[in-house]
């Protein structure tokens, strides 16, 4: 653990360093400025950027209330502080409920530890793998000991060079004591501004236009092979593919092998079988498929693994879909059933709601196949789409000792190799490239749509209630999207219908009739389009997928 907290500490070190930081560094500087203690300003920023980073997920999702509250409310209280700076009639009535706990001069608004307390909820470093272990931590809600330790020795690094910043500001004020007046002013406008460009995501633009220059030190401290087994060990993260593969004796196909296989951990329905276990299915040669029924790239895998359980099931080859939930409405069985029924999956499938199966196998993608052979050896991995024929010999090869097999399956690889617009999520958690009016997560609200959009960039127009994962429509509820692709799909719920047009000109309409995937666009060719669609009432929508 010594050595994982020293890295962590490091990759604190490194991250106060890198573009990431810059800005919050007026807001550091003008703080220590201003008079406020820099040792107060950074134990503020290490404490709250530990709990809340932590925990704030989890107490937000307990009451109900919008994961952007605490940011929003930090960033009301640099505005606050900068208001002290420049008038301090606000300054004394704003630190008098202060006064009689902590004994401070009235206008000094906690001695610098609120200031810290608000940087340390608008801080939002370069994600690293060390950082991306505390997230899985809090949000698997596994923090214990040493969570807390990791998160601590990763704050006090990024906090040492903007203690050493604040303590600059401060110095340079001393120099400046027949000018306080105005340092405090200059030191207001300073933390205004900086709270404004936060405000206004200004501050990610900002990041963008600096080269990453930190990335070596990155890539050789906290992604190191040794670190990267210590951050495994503590988030329980134990993917098959990085066991040390053996010589396989038992065939002659030249495949790795990654061990034994997972048996299915925490399925509690089956469809299209009984339950099964690896142990039941000793002697054939098994497909794990992990899928969703609305993930387009999914969609485009089906009808390979469709085909590899219809050619080879004879010989020996049984195909298993995990269905692993990536949105709520998948985790309903009857819609699981009902999709699978529609895309002809006769194969059977588990519904891994828990993400039992999931964790066992330490998976992170869909979709992503793994090849176990007759003895219950994991054989192959392949993540995403395409390479299908690669797959396809590898089922030959690990059936061929046994059967004579029939021909190769004909199926056309429409896996896209031109440039494409991202999978675009709708609601405010994993919202990316969005540029309309600002959001007002939890509640209906009128949004306005921009005069133009950037290339993958998205806006809401008309009313709309955005949440977590999916938006609903209200009156004149519209989605305007400016993407490359040839076709467009769209993960819709509810009931109602949606106009559709692109480059201003009607494409159809789509009666919506339940929670799946809809092709908004089908084009021959793949280009640059600026899509609307515009949606009735109560529909629900969750995210764009192209090919």
């Amino acid at each position: 653990m010594v050595v994982l907290l020293g890295v962590g500490f490091v990759a604190g070190l490194v991250t106060a360093l890198s573009p990431c930081v810059l800005p919050v560094l007026p807001i550091v500087l003008a703080g220590g400025a201003s008079g406020r203690k820099p040792l107060r300003i950074i134990a503020g920023l290490i404490g709250s950027f530990t709990v809340f980073t932590l925990g704030a997920a989890w107490l937000l999702g307990l009451l109900g209330l919008p994961q952007d509250l605490l940011r929003n409310g930090a960033i009301g209280l640099l505005f606050l502080v900068a208001a002290t700076l420049l008038f301090p009639q606000i300054g004394d009535l704003a630190a008098r409920p202060l006064e009689r706990l902590a004994r401070r001069p009235s206008g000094d608004l906690g001695g610098g530890f609120l200031l810290g307390v608000s940087l340390g909820l608008v801080f939002v470093p370069c994600a690293g793998p060390v950082l991306a272990a505390i997230t899985v931590l809090a949000a698997n809600h596994r923090v214990g000991g040493q969570a807390i330790a990791l998160t601590l020795a990763y704050a006090l690094g990024a906090a040492v060079p903007l203690l050493a910043i604040a303590t600059v500001g401060r110095s340079a004020a001393g120099r400046l004591r027949s000018r306080a007046t105005l340092v405090r002013a200059v030191s207001g406008v300073a933390i205004g501004a900086a709270a404004a460009t936060i405000a206004l995501g200004g501050d990610r633009h900002l990041q963008t236009l600096v080269p990453g220059y930190t990335d070596f030190f990155q890539r050789h401290v906290e992604a190191s092979h040794s670190a990267a087994e210590r951050l495994q060990k503590l988030t329980g993260s134990h993917p098959v593919t990085a066991r040390a593969t053996t010589p396989a004796t038992t065939d002659t196909s030249g495949l790795p092998d990654y061990g034994p296989a997972p048996d299915f951990t925490g399925i509690t329905t089956w469809l299209n079988s009984p339950p099964l276990t690896l142990g039941r299915l000793r002697g054939k040669v098994v497909l794990i498929d992990f899928w969703t029924y609305s993930c387009i790239n999914c969609l485009r895998t089906l009808p390979h693994v469709k085909a590899w359980a219809a050619n080879y099931g004879p010989d020996g080859l049984v195909v298993v879909g995990v269905h692993t939930p990536e949105f709520a409405f998948e985790h309903v069985v009857s819609n699981v059933r009902a999709n699978a029924r529609r895309l002809g999956v006769r194969y059977p499938v588990a519904v891994d709601n828990a993400y039992g199966t999931w964790n066992a196998w330490g998976n992170e993608y869909w979709p992503a196949e793994y090849l176990i052979d007759r003895r219950g050896h994991v054989r192959e991995a392949h993540f995403g789409e395409g390479e299908y024929a690669t797959t396809e010999t590898s089922i030959r090869m690990l059936l061929s000792a046994r059967s004579r097999l029939p021909a190769t399956s004909h199926i056309a690889d429409s896996t896209p190799t031109e440039a494409l617009t991202p999978e675009t999520y709708l609601g405010f958690a994993r919202i990316e490239r969005y540029a309309g009016s600002k959001l007002a997560p939890g509640r209906a609200h009128a949004y306005t749509l921009p005069v133009q959009l950037g290339p993958d960039e998205l806006a809401y127009g008309g009313r709309w209630t955005v949440g977590p994962e999916r938006i609903v429509a209200g009156a004149g509820a519209r989605i305007r999207l400016h993407y490359t692709a040839r076709d467009v799909y769209v993960v819709l719920g509810g009931r109602g219908r949606m106009q559709i047009l692109v480059d201003g000109a009607a494409a159809g309409s789509i009666r919506v009739d339940g929670d799946r995937l809809y092709t908004a666009v089908h084009r021959a060719a793949s280009g640059e389009h600026l899509l609307e669609l515009r949606l009735t009432p109560g529909v629900q929508a969750y995210s764009f997928t192209f090919g």
